[in-house]
């Protein structure tokens, strides 16, 4: 392995690395918008207060318990088992999904998953006095989540969900099994063709950390916006204009 070989790989094959990383970026982020919207609708179904005995509270029940039944599943299995059993379990039935489309399905839903479980704990961290307060002042349940609980929710949420976002540039590797042309699968039709695999992956892998590098730095950037100044810092800047 030498600098001069992993600069030749380079030179000779970047447009089709930067395509792979184009593809892998595009998969993570969409799939981890869907996810977290399908996060955010089950954990807001599970706080639905239920009333005994009603037409209401049976629907809610079996809902939530078919929304806790998918958790399990792709909380307890593998991407990579649930990429083959998505795109050859369709296929099987005479029809071909798109490869991007069963990529972003997949992820997609192992995401929501994960957000579900992060939503409901951001949910459940908020004090129960909100709760009463916006009921005292005649708020009812949608209404307190969407104007009350789910602004405090976002901000707590917001590490894992970057998190999980990171988890999906990396976990999007796995895609390669149904010939997903993300940044790994073309490593491997890189390497295949030079027969220089150790030099190919390595360009990939210095690639995955830069993608993710700039994830995290982002995220880190958006929180601390979200966070804003303390009153101390407000309140010092105001005493310095003031003199």
């Amino acid at each position: 392995m030498s600098f001069e070989i992993i600069l030749s790989i380079l030179q000779e094959n970047w447009p089709s690395y930067l395509r792979g990383a184009y593809m892998t970026l595009l998969i993570a982020i969409i799939s981890t918008i869907i996810g977290a919207l399908i996060g955010l609708f089950i954990g807001v179904m599970h706080t639905i207060p239920l009333r005994k005995k009603s037409v209401k509270s049976i629907i809610l029940k079996i809902i939530n318990f078919i929304l806790t039944v998918y958790v399990e599943i792709f909380r307890g299995t593998p991407m990579i088992v649930q990429a083959m059993v998505v795109f050859y379990g369709i296929a099987a039935y005479g029809y071909e999904m798109d490869r991007f489309i069963a990529a972003i399905v997949v992820v997609g839903l192992n995401t929501g998953a994960y957000m579900a479980e992060y939503v409901r704990g951001g949910i459940v961290s908020i004090d129960k006095g909100q709760y009463e307060a916006a009921e005292a002042i005649g708020m009812g349940h949608f209404q307190t989540m969407i104007h009350v609980i789910l602004p405090q929710v976002f901000r707590n949420i917001l590490p894992a969900t970057g998190n999980q976002l990171i988890m999906n540039i990396k976990d999007s590797a796995v895609l390669s099994v149904i010939s997903v042309t993300e940044l790994f699968f073309t490593t491997k039709s890189i390497a295949g063709a030079n027969f220089r695999f150790a030099e190919s992956y390595l360009i990939t892998c210095i690639m995955y950390l830069v993608m993710t590098f700039v994830a995290s730095r982002i995220l880190r950037y958006v929180e601390k916006r979200m966070d804003g100044q303390n009153a101390y810092q407000v309140e010092q800047r105001r005493e310095e204009q003031m003199y």
